[in-house]
């Protein structure tokens, strides 16, 4: 203890107390008691991992600088070796995780950093072992080292780690958010199809993107964006490029070899005659490599690439950074969304802008065909989802009940021989699909025009419409007499007369249904007088008279006239 105190007072520590974690191992006086009576295997284990010049506690504290602002790696492993080496064989080896915070921590100092050093330490010491919640250093090294030392053959071994790279981007990229279809790593432009609808493509980790001068990203995916194999790419405006951060491909590819590493020893654990503990050490580092790759990838993959342009100027690259916890795929989606760079829908009033900006209009007219050639190719039209996109919009567009202002006609052909359009309608519902990709979208006022001197023709061209004939029409003979008079009269008030049986009924009839009960059905009709005018007027038919006999009234002529109502 007089050393510790000497060591303590000649390096002018002003800690209010001398805690384990303080104890300076490294100094020589100091570590010849400590090791005084043990095993001469220690000293390698304290100048490998514990306190010396070139100890992994004094790499770790230089390479994060939150803990090296507390020396917090040396402590905890001072903390550890004087708690576990006198213990060496015991059946609780070594201290738990509290006991660790506890032996290092002073007043003011807060303990998750102690807490973070001692997962470093675990994850790349060579003799510090864990079981849970405890650890403890032992003269012989745990599965690290080999582990290590597996890493540096993957090292020299590229193919093995891009094909598991490989393998996890795909599964990454099996959730395809609002793209079509997702190409992920391809070799060159003949891996990916010329197609209209909009698709990501995933550069291999050798073309990172980088903002000094041109990055290799933008140089990959330029090559793809221009050609398809030897032919010319048509479709420009369907891509869109997630590049790697240059900065983060070394960490991606090194967290990638770890993992490899350990699976490797996990799989051998027979060949190797790994102990229990070191079997179950090993299956634990996995697994934490294991979730150290998925968490690297979405942080190494988070530039996206898009093509821009307009219609006057070149087509440029625009780097957008990727952030969230969605797969890369959800997250380009979100981010192109909310920029409005990639569509999910498309309002009818929207397509007519983007026609009278550029304009898009072949003349008073555009085949629909054309408009989705047309924002597949360049790249300064809102980018779409799929040609559906755009059906829709010319479906919206035509419903609309001030097409006339707001957005088009729809036509099915234009006839050059008469110079009118076919088909031409607006503002009512129309189904647009891929099968009507052969129909026109027509400028409102050249569809106004046409649609209004089709209605002047067609109302000059059609015949007058006869007026309606009632009883009291000219031409029209009257049931109850004719002329003036008494009779007309007559004949007047029986077209007001109400019908309240139905049509078809024999009027002949008519007075034994009244006897039988129907008589509020029947019709009823004006007391008459005789006259020549009334035979005359029902083609001497005595049924109509006042002295009509009983045999007509039950209906025995079964061809007596049928009354029809309204005429």
């Amino acid at each position: 203890m007089a050393a510790v105190i000497h060591s303590l007072w000649d390096n002018q520590d002003r800690n209010p107390l001398i805690m384990p974690g303080n104890i300076p191992i490294d100094d020589p006086r100091v570590q010849s008691e400590l090791t005084r009576y043990l095993s001469d295997n220690w000293v390698p284990v304290i100048e490998k991992d514990i306190d010396g010049p070139s100890a992994l506690s004094r790499k770790l504290d230089a390479e994060v600088t939150n803990l090296g602002k507390f020396a917090a790696c040396r402590r905890v492993a001072r903390t550890i070796y004087l708690g576990s080496a006198p213990t060496t064989g015991a059946a609780h080896q070594g201290l738990e995780d509290r006991q660790v915070k506890l032996g290092c921590g002073m007043p003011g100092e807060s303990p998750p950093v102690f807490g973070d050093a001692l997962r470093y330490l675990s994850t790349r010491a060579t003799y510090l072992y864990h079981d849970g919640t405890r650890y403890w250093y032992a003269t012989q090294p745990t599965v690290t080292k080999l582990a290590e030392d597996r890493a540096e053959q993957f090292r020299r071994n590229p193919d093995k780690v891009a094909e598991e790279l490989e393998h996890r981007l795909r599964m990454e990229l099996g959730r395809k958010a609002d793209f079509n279809r997702v190409h992920s790593l391809p070799h060159g432009g003949a891996d990916v199809p010329d197609d209209l609808d909009a698709r990501l493509v995933v550069l291999r980790q050798e073309a990172p993107y980088s903002k000094d001068g041109i990055s290799p990203a933008e140089l990959a995916a330029k090559a793809i964006l221009e050609s398809r194999g030897n032919a010319p790419r048509l479709y420009r405006n369907s891509l869109v490029f997630l590049a790697a951060d240059q900065a983060r491909v070394q960490e991606l590819e090194e967290a990638v070899r770890k993992y490899l590493a350990w699976a490797s020893i996990v799989e051998e654990t027979d060949p190797l005659n790994l102990a229990p503990q070191q079997a179950k050490q090993a299956q634990n580092q996995k697994d934490a490599a294991d979730k150290a790759v998925d968490a690297r990838l979405p942080e190494t993959y988070q530039w996206l690439l898009a093509p821009q342009g307009s219609a006057q100027e070149p087509m440029k690259w625009e780097a957008k950074r990727l952030s969230g916890t969605d797969s890369l795929a959800a997250r380009a989606s979100k981010k192109l969304k909310s920029e409005e760079s990639l569509l999910g829908g498309m309002a009818g009033t929207r397509l007519r802008m983007e026609l009278d900006k550029v304009p898009l209009w072949r003349g008073d007219h555009v085949l629909i065909s054309q408009l989705v050639d047309d924002f597949g190719r360049y790249t300064y039209l809102p980018r779409l989802a799929g040609p559906a996109i755009l059906y829709q919009a010319v479906q919206d567009g035509l419903k609309l009940m001030t097409w006339a202002q707001d957005s088009f006609a729809y036509a099915d052909s234009f006839d050059e021989a008469a110079g009118r359009y076919r088909g031409l309608r607006g503002g009512e519902l129309v189904d647009i699909s891929e099968r009507h990709a052969a129909g026109l979208l027509v400028k409102p006022d050249v569809a106004t025009r046409q649609l209004k001197a089709d209605a002047e023709a067609a109302g000059r061209e059609k015949p007058p419409m006869p007026e309606p004939r009632g009883w009291g029409s000219p031409g029209r003979s009257r049931p109850w007499g004719s002329g003036s008079g008494e009779a007309a009269a007559e004949g007047a008030a029986s077209q007001a007369v109400p019908w309240l049986g139905g049509a078809g009924c024999r009027t002949r009839g008519a007075g034994r249904f009244a006897d039988r009960g129907g008589g509020h059905l029947a019709p009823r009709r004006p007391a008459r007088r005789e006259g020549p005018s009334h035979a005359g007027d029902r083609g001497g038919d005595p049924g109509w008279g006042a002295g009509a006999s009983g045999a007509d009234r039950d209906g025995e002529q079964e061809d007596a006239e049928v009354y029809e109502p309204g005429v």
